[in-house]
Order: C-alpha cells, then structure tokens, then sequence
C-alpha cells in the first residue's frame, strides 16, 4: 500500500504522449490549443463606429449638413468636408475624413441640417484600426481552452481551423450481480446502479463527451471480454467495483490477462484504499471503489487530474488549496482522510455522512478535505489542505 503522494508521483511519470490534431474551429470547442496562435488581421480592420450616430467632419460649430448614411457593411468610401456628416450604424466603418461620431440620442435633424447638443472632442466613439489586436501580436497562447469566447474570437479574426489536444475517448465498465437500472423493481439484496451515470455526469461537467458506458455481470471471461472491447476502443478506462479480493471480484486477473501493467494498487486512504492505476501501452487505466463515495473522490482526486493533462492542459496532482477550518475536529484514523466539506466564505466545514457508501453528503459538498492520519486535534481556524470540486 502506498500514500497519495507515492501515487501523485508514480502517475506523473507514467503519463502517455499527447497527440496533436487539426480541427475545424467549431469541432475544436473545449479542446485545449496544441500551438500559440497570432493575428492574420487588425480587430478591428477599419475604424469603426461604436455607435448608432452621425460621423463628423469636425468644425467649430454645432450645425452640421448631413450629406448620406454609412450601414455596416458598406464598402464605399466617403469624403466629408468640414461642417459635413453622415449618418452612421454600431459597427459601420467612419470615414477616414471623420474624426467623431456623436450619438443620435445627442442630436436632432431636420432634413438635411444636424444639430448637436454639444461640441465633440476627436476619435470619441470612434475604434480605432486594431483596437482589440493588431495583425501579428499574439491571439492565443497554447494551452488555452477553446470555450465559446475563444471559437468567437478566433472567428473573428478569419480561422477556420486550429490545431488542438486530442482529448481522450473514455470507457467506463460497471460491473457487479447486485446492480439493477434504476427505474427497475428492486428485489432483495439488490441495489440501484449509480457509478455509472454518476462518473458520465462527472465527465459531461469536465468537457469530456466521448464516453462509452460498459456494463458486465460478475463472470471471468465477461469482465475479460468487456475489458478488452473498453480498451481497443478508449484511451482511458475507469472500472467500476470488482478489484477487492473477493470470489467474484474478476477485474484485476482479467487486466492482468490483458497484459495491463500494474501502477499501483491501494493507497493508505479513506475512502478509497482499493484503488488500482494502470497502463497498457498508451492507455491508462483506473479500476475505482465500487462504494459510490469512494469512487467519486477517486475520480475528483486523481481521474481527473489524469485526463485534464492527458488532453494538454496545464494541470498536476497538487491541486490541494489551503483554506480554513470552520469548527473543531477530531482526527482518529490510521489512512488519511479525503473529508466531503462544504466550502464557504473562505471555510471549510467538514460535513456529516462520511461513510464511503455515502453520496447525500457528497451531493452538497464543493470540497474535499485532506487530512494526514493519525490521532490529533484540528481547531476552528487552522489552516487544511482543500481539494476544490
């Protein structure tokens, strides 16, 4: 058995290469940017009217002569003379012979004579040529996450493809007789399967989609079968129950048949001590608690972490945050504790229901805190380390 840092550190360096693929930009969302990406134009490319107005040819007066009107998206080119404007739409290009725009709220008109308000002061509610960026300075850098904003900017600027992370395609493979889909009579001794759906939900919420649910009764050549087809397939797969040492527990003799090499296997941890973390090739391996608690704070603790740099971000292990403890607690405990905590106001409070069959605590919980074991006191203030979910 070794410790969360052992396994921090034996993942670190057993990682597989990230592979880089060119995308249309819309396919390309929630990927993270495989190269740093510059301007191929000035945003934006003319100067450009942030207002619904008239464009001015500034002189010392407040009667204008109003000689046409610019649209957004009008091509031509008008020359004004002092004293002239034209009137002008949000987003139009102003002339180069206009040094102003002032907004229509600002003015009245009367046929073809304008009248301001005010006088206006140059460039005011003009944008000029490569405001937001100039052709050339850099856009995006690699490693940023393509969220909306991003596919709009780089829209924006012309690109129609980029070359981003391949993010890992996902199999998770429930296993256990005891299992019945919800909305099915239970009978006695059974129980309502949750894993699944619960780590596709965990998944869906991390921009991880391309997740393929495998279920398998407790029967060797099945879970073997069922294995192998979550392998060929995904590049990473999550296991469900089955990797104690019970009679029926068949996963970890059937990795072993498929050649999947061995990590490591249960870290001095609560919850989650069965843990086991493997490789086969290029593909990486978790077989997670089967208690529903216990695997999610696997899946929060070091899943994610793994498919987060797997798909080229800039992610670790450590991801812990100091916060501080919001009452007083008794540590009494030979593993160390991964607590379901409610974080609030800059503390952290420990929650009830930390049984690791347990997910009405975990449902509430936006934090998980880590205490080392052993037999000691934490009091209201001291400082623990929080892994944020």
């Amino acid at each position: 058995m070794i410790s969360v840092q052992e396994a921090f550190s034996i993942l670190e360096h057993n990682l597989p290469a990230l592979h880089k693929v060119e995308y249309p930009l819309f396919q390309a969302r929630k990927h993270i940017l495989a190269e740093s990406l510059s301007s191929p134009i000035n945003m934006p490319p003319f100067r450009q009217s942030a207002m619904d107005g008239y464009a001015l040819c500034l002189h010392n007066d407040l009667v204008y002569e109003i000689v046409g009107e610019v649209k957004a998206g009008d091509s031509h080119l008008v020359q004004l003379l002092p004293g002239q404007a034209v009137k002008i739409f949000t987003g139009a290009a102003v002339p180069d012979s206009a040094q102003a725009v002032i907004q229509i709220e600002k003015v009245s008109a009367n046929g073809t004579q304008l009248l301001l308000d005010e006088l206006v002061q140059p460039e005011t509610n003009v944008r000029p040529i490569g405001e937001q960026i100039s052709k050339g300075d850099l856009a995006l850098e690699k490693g940023t996450l393509l969220n909306a904003a991003a596919i709009g900017f780089l829209a924006g600027l012309g690109f129609t493809h980029v070359k981003v992370f391949q993010m890992p395609k996902i199999g998770i493979v429930v296993t256990g007789n005891e299992l019945t889909k919800p909305g099915l009579p239970l009978e006695h001794g059974k129980v309502y399967e949750s894993n699944g759906i619960m780590l596709q939900s965990a998944l869906l919420d991390a921009y991880y989609d391309a997740v393929t649910l495998y279920e398998v009764n407790d029967d060797f050549e099945n879970t073997k079968n069922k294995l192998n087809d979550a392998l060929t397939c995904n590049e990473l797969v999550l296991v469900s129950g089955g990797i104690s040492v019970g009679d029926y527990d068949f996963v970890a003799r059937a990795l072993k048949e498929l050649q999947v090499q061995t990590l490591f296997y249960k870290v001095n941890q609560k919850p989650g001590k069965p843990l086991f973390a493997g490789k086969l090739h290029n593909k990486m391996v978790f077989a997670l608690p089967g208690n529903p608690a216990a695997c999610l704070t696997c899946f929060y603790v070091y899943v994610l972490p793994t498919l987060a740099i797997m798909s080229g971000a800039e992610a670790n292990y450590q991801q812990a945050v100091m916060v501080s403890l919001a009452h007083d607690y008794e540590v009494k405990n030979t593993r160390c504790q991964f607590l379901k905590a409610s974080i609030n106001d800059g503390e952290a409070e420990v929650l009830s229901h930390q049984n690791s069959s347990m997910l009405n605590s975990f449902s509430v919980s936006n934090g998980l805190v880590y205490v080392p074991h052993g037999h000691y006191e934490l009091k209201k203030g001291d400082k623990v380390e929080v892994y944020l979910l």
